[in-house]
């Protein structure tokens, strides 16, 4: 379908997605003026950055390449040579900060291997109690937050399907989804401010590893949003497209209106409507309409 709609949602995390840093530093309780326990906020905030960190170098290797943040899983994928790595020893090969070619490709087996355990989801890798600690939390969370998480992820749903029923929708590879109702595409993608190991840790935490691909998922620590930006609108840039990015912070701002992209600014106060829950598909489609138009006002006579 030539004039098939490709819309591109680009996502911020901390403070978007899900909330830590608001809730370690008290922001989050302080919007509600008394009505929210600040300290318990202060202690769940703990509690996920103790499981980020554990996780992380337990599992997707971060102690070992905490030095060596990328902008994206890929970015040295042409450095990885396919090789069988089912009974390499990591811990053995020999491998610190990439400055030549050799530890270059030591590193892209490692994010080969963190793509997989991606794909594979948290259950392949956590035990069965850890696994029931990491559900408490999540719903702990939640509760505290009044359905902060739970909503971001149902709008990352929604917007997948390009529908507010987000089961009237096709999942394609790459994490793409095809849309039954409008005939149009919809790809959600995340850029973050942290480095990307932690980043994609808590995508799985968070319950958005099923909604946003690991190839989808960019760290701007070392590069900027901006440059984050730019290699998003190449990768999926043709005529039909439209990017929208939503976080709290200016530094997306700016990159979204340098690049001429609707900016949609998440706000934690209670009584905002850009926030979660609060946010709607309905909003977000408003801000598209804003800088491209209406794509379906040429079809209203039909």
């Amino acid at each position: 379908m030539n004039n098939q709609i490709t819309n591109v949602y680009i996502w911020d995390m901390d403070e978007t997605l899900i909330l830590l840093k608001s809730l370690l530093n008290g922001s989050y309780a302080e919007a509600f003026a008394g009505l929210k326990d600040a300290q318990k906020g202060v202690e769940i905030g703990k509690m996920w950055e103790k499981h980020i960190l554990q996780i992380s170098d337990d599992f997707f290797f971060y102690e070992q390449i905490e030095n060596c943040n990328k902008p994206f899983l890929e970015a040295l994928s042409k450095y990885d040579d396919g090789q069988d790595l089912s009974d390499y020893d990591f811990n053995q090969d020999g491998f610190s900060p990439p400055h030549d070619d050799l530890n270059k490709r030591k590193l892209a087996y490692r994010h080969r291997l963190i793509a997989n355990k991606y794909k594979q989801g948290l259950h392949n890798i956590l035990d069965p109690e850890m696994m029931d600690l990491w559900d408490a939390l999540y719903k702990m969370t939640d509760e505290y937050t009044d359905g902060w998480l739970s909503s971001a992820r149902a709008l990352l749903e929604q917007c997948l399907a390009g529908n507010e029923d987000p089961t009237i929708c096709n999942t394609v590879a790459g994490g793409v989804v095809r849309s039954n109702a409008t005939g149009s595409r919809h790809i959600n993608v995340l850029v973050t401010s942290g480095s990307l190991i932690p980043s994609l840790v808590k995508c799985l935490l968070f319950r958005l590893d099923n909604l946003i691909s690991h190839e989808n998922v960019y760290s701007s620590w070392d590069v900027g949003k901006l440059q984050c930006l730019q290699w998003i609108k190449e990768r999926f840039d043709n005529r039909n497209t439209r990017f929208c990015a939503i976080g709290d912070g200016w530094e997306e701002c700016e990159a979204a209106q340098t690049m001429n992209w609707p900016f949609i600014k998440v706000d934690l106060r209670p009584n905002s409507s850009h926030r979660f829950p609060g946010l709607t598909l309905r909003t977000v489609g408003f801000y598209f309409s804003i800088v491209y138009g209406n794509p379906d006002s040429e079809n209203d006579d039909d």
